[in-house]
């Protein structure tokens, strides 16, 4: 394993170059103990990448590093050992080893990846929250990449399933990013775990995200996009399981949604439509078509009452922010009488302001 470790954090040498060494030296220890000579035949391998991996053997500690990367409590596992995930091991340009903090995914049970924009409405952090939930509590993994936004939600609504979720970082495992997501790491790691290709103390860099949406498509089945602009990222993780032959959902929306713009055109190329959470937990085969059936507001919420007024209200919000003009003109109140209902409609938790004088349904 020091061998491994070795090769994996010599900086400036990723992952294509190491399938090339390897392709040519068997394993990391082969490669460690190399004759100088026997560089110069490696023509796949560039001078200045042989430079740096000449010297970083001159300088490694090979049983010093190793003992303070154990000391971290960051679990380690590379293509030579048998517990490298079968899901990676045959991928284009897989990830030659693999760091990670608490566990990575049990690869006898399904896995969904949910991803998307960064910037959601509350629709799409409605269903990543739902869809996270849902899954977990049919026993299926949530994988993401705790990004702001729909990534954040689904590992969320996973958790609040009390199911498996797994976050895979365009940082090393031990940096919490963004750092605004300090409670969802530490949460996510009491349930799964928290895994990157890159190495302990490496901090985010934009150039490093891609490449990580590879691997959260690989350890994925099935992977859904709940909502993405025109050239969102997460079209990358789509572009990743397409080629990896994995299945693709996406939420659609309305034509004139830019946040809409990158499911809608998935869809129209072949993508699955999901339309509810239920029916898509049918396709998944997880639920029996006799059971996929959308439960009304009543069933889910039996204390649930509204007068007459505040039912007029609610029955012309979504998940969509409605500002409190459009509400009025829909419903013909006067916005002074509207600004008492829907206050009292807030305290009874059944709508929330998203901002200044603009409603959503909040169950």
């Amino acid at each position: 394993m020091r061998y491994q470790y070795w090769l994996s954090n010599i900086e400036g040498i990723g992952s294509v170059t190491i399938q090339k060494l390897m392709n040519y030296v068997g394993s990391a220890e082969e490669l460690y103990f190399l004759p100088e000579i026997q560089f110069e035949k490696m023509a796949e391998v560039g001078m200045a990448e042989q430079k740096k991996i000449l010297d970083s053997r001159n300088r490694w500690d090979l049983d010093g590093a190793l003992e303070k990367f154990r000391k971290k409590g960051i679990s380690f596992v590379s293509q030579e050992m048998e517990n490298y995930p079968e899901k990676l091991r045959y991928i284009h340009n897989p990830p030659y080893s693999i760091y990670y903090k608490g566990n990575l995914p049990d690869e006898h049970r399904k896995a969904v990846a949910i991803v998307g924009a960064r910037r959601c409405s509350e629709y799409g952090r409605s269903m990543a929250e739902k869809l996270g939930e849902q899954l977990a509590k049919h026993q299926i993994s949530v994988i993401s990449g705790m990004a702001m936004g729909v990534d954040a939600y689904g590992h969320i609504g996973a958790l609040r399933g009390k199911g498996k979720t797994y976050a895979v970082l365009g940082c090393g495992v031990d940096v919490c990013y963004p750092a605004s997501h300090k409670q969802l790491y530490h949460d996510i790691l009491d349930s799964g775990g928290i895994i990157s290709e890159y190495p302990p103390g490496l901090q985010a860099k934009p150039q490093l995200f891609p490449a990580r949406n590879r691997i959260i498509s690989a350890l994925s089945d099935t992977i859904v996009l709940v909502e993405a602009k025109e050239r969102s990222g997460s079209l990358i993780t789509a572009d990743f399981a397409l080629e990896q032959g994995k299945d693709i959902f996406a939420f659609p929306g309305r034509a004139t949604d830019e946040l809409s713009f990158g499911c809608n055109a998935l869809i129209r190329q072949g993508a699955g439509i999901i339309t509810s959470v239920d029916s898509f937990l049918a396709d998944l085969g997880v639920l029996g078509q006799n059971e996929c059936r959308q439960e009304s507001l009543f069933e889910k919420f039996p204390n649930f009452f509204l007068e007459k007024e505040e039912s007029m209200v609610y029955s012309c919000l979504d998940l969509r922010p409605r500002s409190l003009e459009e509400i009025s003109f829909q419903t013909g109140m006067k916005t002074q009488y509207l600004t008492s209902l829907i206050q009292g409609m807030i305290e009874k938790g059944v709508l929330k302001e998203t901002f200044r004088n603009y409603y959503i349904r909040a169950i």
